[in-house]
């Protein structure tokens, strides 16, 4: 990057942290994924070592509709659109590194100061963007539906299939307990099980890259690799952490819901549910977040950090390349400059 470039972005670092926004981000294929307010970037390791960026400009809820900014309600709308940004970023990252995952990880990457200039993609035609956008619909469809029937119409089937043998979960509480510790059991053993595949390890390897950078960026510090690498690979505000207070809110919502009704007519009460369970979940943890210094928020973020042992792993000083790259490229875009599909 030029210097003019550098210094754009390090004011722009400086603003956010000023207006104490929080940043986010997400791991991919080979890649991280960073959003800032009003923009995303998506850093990507080729198989012959550069790097391959995506940008866009995103919406900010403060620029949508006023409603979209009460409590609860912005939490929904937030998961939504980083749904939508999660698969748009994956399939990024899955054209990019689609040949160093067929190919392995074994081979020697490149350095970015000895990784050369990609060449600029072309901009999509209105059909490929329709099309783009069709397939992540979807796709965001597809996974929301495995989601929902493994998180939860699983876990609600079990749970009807031992009430016939323990009378006590005729109790609506009851019940609603033990549907809420089946599901957070399955999401623990899914965690684990996704943990021993090889291409999820190092997905989990940028997770913690890019946890480390936004570490490094909370931090006032130059975001460089011997910086970000002394940083925690726990975070917080991760996603991971997100799901299991989602898994938590979930037994505390659905309490309110009866117990004695037949399956079919449980499913949809629960389904209409999510919503609101993604918007307490969300002001969970940014309340939790911003308040780590007291001990009971501590103690609520707790068992997120435990589980991030998990899903993040120490990253190589390239992928926290591809991380700091991904968080610049977002900061230059914020400040309005540069096109959404950049060279490496």
């Amino acid at each position: 990057m030029n210097s003019f470039k550098l210094v754009i972005i390090r004011a722009m670092r400086l603003l956010l942290l000023q207006e104490d926004v929080l940043l986010g981000g997400q791991a991919v294929l080979e890649g991280v994924m960073m959003r800032s307010p009003r923009s995303m970037a998506v850093a990507v390791r080729r198989p012959d070592g550069r790097i391959a960026v995506f940008r866009q400009r995103i919406a900010a809820l403060a620029d949508m509709h006023p409603v979209l900014r009460w409590p609860v309600v912005r939490g929904a709308v937030v998961m939504i659109q980083a749904l939508v940004l999660g698969f748009r970023s994956l399939n990024f990252s899955a054209e990019a590194a689609f040949e160093a995952l067929r190919g392995g990880s074994d081979g020697p990457v490149a350095t970015p100061e000895a990784a050369g200039a990609a060449p600029e993609a072309a901009a999509p035609s209105r059909a490929e963007t329709a099309a783009g956008t069709g397939a992540i619909i979807g796709s965001l469809a597809v996974a929301l539906a495995l989601g929902f029937g493994l998180f939860f119409l699983l876990p609600l089937a079990l749970t009807q299939l031992l009430r016939a043998f323990v009378p006590a979960l005729a109790n609506s509480i009851a019940f609603n307990l033990v549907d809420g510790l089946i599901r957070i059991a399955i999401f623990l053993l899914y965690i684990f099980g996704i943990s021993l595949l090889r291409d999820i390890h190092r997905v989990f390897e940028y997770h913690g890259a890019e946890h480390k950078t936004v570490h490094a960026h909370e931090a006032h510090t130059a975001l460089t690799v011997e910086n970000v690498r002394a940083r925690s690979r726990l975070h917080p505000r991760c996603g991971t952490s997100f799901l299991l207070v989602v898994m938590v809110v979930s037994i505390l919502v659905f309490s309110f819901l009866p117990a004695n009704r037949p399956f079919y007519l449980m499913i949809f009460p629960r389904l209409a549910m999510v919503p609101l369970i993604a918007g307490l979940s969300f002001e969970v943890i940014r309340l939790s977040a911003r308040r780590l210094k007291n001990p009971v928020c501590r103690a609520m973020v707790q068992p997120g950090l435990w589980l991030q042992r998990i899903t993040t792993q120490e990253p190589s000083d390239d992928q926290i390349a591809v991380a700091i790259r991904a968080l610049e490229e977002a900061l230059a875009m914020e400040a309005g400059g540069g096109p959404e599909v950049v060279p490496a």
